[in-house]
């Protein structure tokens, strides 16, 4: 077995494909094959279950993953420390929760980027529990995610405090009204969503039943259907002004325990940092101490006016 042979089981066990693969890899199916077969071979088990639409990995090969994602993370790190000379350069790939993408990255984006040129930042956009995972198999380098995070394999900063509100439309006067709502829905990111998990321990809380609730990938999205009265949802408040001085959506401010919530930024614990990570860390920095300036105020459970102008 040798790193080859794992870079190959790796993107066959992503893609469920000895095509796509060798596709990714610039080689031919045959080579593709020829490799996982004499591995399986080496091993003595089957790695993968083969079937007419392509590969599923089987229970020992996913236990294997892991191990083939930090050997192939820990080559790449020994390349780029030996070429890193410090001056940040190279892809820098990061993950983020879809809010703070919306709230927080443009301006450290564009300071980045002019400050870096050589650094082409990669970003993807997930949940929660979707960032973590892709940080601990290494597929980011860092991504920043809602907090406290408690992992043995990770390290955490804090950056960014951000108050959540209770979104709805406008006939809702306060979280009272919702018990009267037949069959009142939740907009909301997909499973692992950490303000998702926090909306459902709110109305739990008031004793508030929910139906299924409605899945959304972008917050556009979420807000045009508590704009049309489909339901509600919790978001930073940050990313429903707009929509809020419109007068699409009315506003509902909460206790600490549901409003408070602070974004990390996560990194594994024995992954190389490269200039380029250590530059961009550096930047979101001075933005972070501005925001949480800002941000510190006492919090009341009321109903939020609409800002005029």
């Amino acid at each position: 077995m040798d790193a080859t042979d794992l870079k190959v089981f790796e993107a066959v066990a992503r893609h469920g494909s000895m095509n796509r693969a060798a596709a990714e890899l610039n080689t031919v199916q045959s080579n593709v094959t020829a490799r996982v077969r004499a591995l399986e071979l080496e091993l003595g088990i089957l790695l993968f279950q083969r079937h007419a639409r392509g590969v599923k990995v089987t229970p020992a090969g996913r236990r294997m993953l892991p191990f083939s994602a930090r050997i192939s993370k820990l080559l790449n790190d020994a390349k780029s420390a030996a070429r890193d000379d410090g001056v940040p350069s190279g892809v820098l790939e990061v993950g983020t929760l879809e809010t703070t993408a919306a709230l927080r990255l443009p301006s450290v984006l564009a300071s980045f980027t002019k400050a870096y040129p050589k650094v082409r930042p990669v970003v993807t956009t997930g949940t929660t529990c979707s960032l973590i995972e892709d940080v601990v198999e290494c597929r980011l380098e860092g991504a920043f995610v809602a907090g406290p995070v408690d992992h043995p394999d990770l390290l955490q900063e804090g950056l960014f405090r951000e108050e959540l509100v209770l979104v709805t439309p406008r006939s809702v006067r306060g979280i009272e009204d919702l018990s009267s709502i037949n069959e009142l829905k939740t907009i909301v990111f997909r499973v692992g969503c950490s303000y998702r998990t926090k909306l459902e321990n709110l109305l739990n809380k008031v004793g508030i039943l929910v139906a299924q609730p409605l899945e959304f990938g972008s917050i556009e999205a979420i807000l045009g259907c508590v704009a049309a009265g489909v339901g509600i949802t919790l978001l930073p408040k940050g990313v429903v002004v707009q929509a809020w001085r419109d007068g699409q959506v009315a506003v509902h401010e909460l206790e600490p325990e549901f409003a408070e919530v602070e974004t990390v930024f996560i990194r594994r614990t024995d992954a190389y940092v490269s200039s380029a990570l250590s530059a961009f860390l550096q930047t979101v920095r001075p933005a972070t101490e501005l925001h949480v300036a800002v941000a510190e105020r006492p919090y009341s459970a009321k109903v939020v006016p609409m800002p005029q102008g």
